[in-house]
């Protein structure tokens, strides 16, 4: 192998960067050529790409976001647009493709392997939703945000004997909301994966009231069935059933954005090193992940399609540290 290239997808994650750095260099010190695909998937069929020097990925490794940018591509969700991708990959002579993102791009990456291209895909999303990896880029430096966040709230919320609901982001999966709850203190969490109906709620917050807590903290998925601004609507009607005067924060794209942690830099550099070690080994149609304190790799075929379930004990466990 002389020639690969490396592309992130779909939402930025803190750690991109650190996992950009790692291919490159790591790739250099296997002999090869790396090119950097820009914008994606997009930038694939675009052509959008060059060569990276190990300066090139020079004073990144701290940095938010991803200097490769990321795009939607509806073109790609086609057979002639990953065609059109397939072609300009063989045109600059790159033998595998490294995909750095969450389940849409390596579901992405295991289309073009079933077309017949090398790929190999690490695990990056703050939503910690992909099968394969027990926790992905970026989860570790959006959850201590959203720690962060609720902290001070848990402050203000103290001062005026108040309820807020934080909602943090996610998607479809809780994890973030769930390991937030845990980690924050708080006294409820709405989950995705478990629906909770404004009267159970409301019922949990007043039992706080009545404990003489001089705050509450509910943390709200994204995704859940009531997110906060429509659990805070029916309130608004039901005032009484509280206790507490309610406040919404939603912390939003906060999460994806700023400096990645310690942990966040040391585990995209690790993955992004074991791409190009999955490659040198022949490895191809895989996730490289991190599972049980090891880097492994996985075949995209089990992953893709699928979210990962939510640890049954850590729900149990928000619940009575809630008491």
């Amino acid at each position: 192998m002389k020639r690969i290239s490396v592309l992130t997808s779909g939402g930025d994650a803190p750690g991109m960067n650190a996992a950009i750095r790692a291919v490159v260099r790591t790739g250099i010190g296997h002999g090869w050529e790396v090119f950097g695909v820009r914008h994606g998937y997009a930038g694939l069929i675009s052509g959008d790409m060059a060569v990276l020097s190990a300066r090139d990925v020079g004073g990144i490794l701290q940095r938010g976001g991803t200097i490769l940018g990321s795009a939607r591509s509806a073109e790609f969700e086609t057979v002639a647009g990953r065609e059109k991708a397939i072609r300009n990959l063989n045109v600059h002579e790159i033998e595998a493709l490294v995909v750095i993102g969450g389940n849409g791009s390596q579901t992405g990456a295991h289309c073009l392997f079933e077309m017949g291209f090398p790929v190999v895909g690490v695990a990056s999303t703050i939503d910690n939703d992909l099968a394969g990896s027990d926790i992905t880029i970026g989860v570790d430096t959006a959850l201590n945000i959203a720690l962060e966040a609720i902290d001070r709230l848990k402050t203000t919320a103290s001062s005026h004997q108040r309820a807020f609901l934080v909602e943090v982001m996610g998607r479809r999966c809780g994890y973030l909301a769930l390991a937030a709850a845990i980690a924050g203190g708080a006294e409820a969490v709405l989950l995705p994966e478990i629906e909770k109906e404004p009267e159970a709620l409301a019922a949990e917050l007043h039992a706080s009231y009545l404990r003489g807590k001089p705050h509450a903290i509910v943390v709200v998925a994204e995704g859940a069935k009531y997110n906060a601004e429509a659990m805070a609507a029916y309130f608004q009607t039901h005032k009484d059933q509280l206790g507490f005067d309610l406040r919404v924060t939603t912390i939003g794209h906060v999460q994806r954005g700023g400096a990645p942690g310690a942990f966040d830099r040391i585990l995209a550099t690790r993955l992004g090193g074991g791409a190009t070690e999955a490659l040198a080994r022949g490895e191809r149609g895989v996730l490289v992940g991190f599972i049980k304190g090891e880097i492994t790799t996985t075949p995209l075929v089990e992953i893709v399609g699928k979210q990962k379930a939510l640890d049954p004990y850590l729900v149990e466990l928000a619940g009575v540290l809630a008491k």
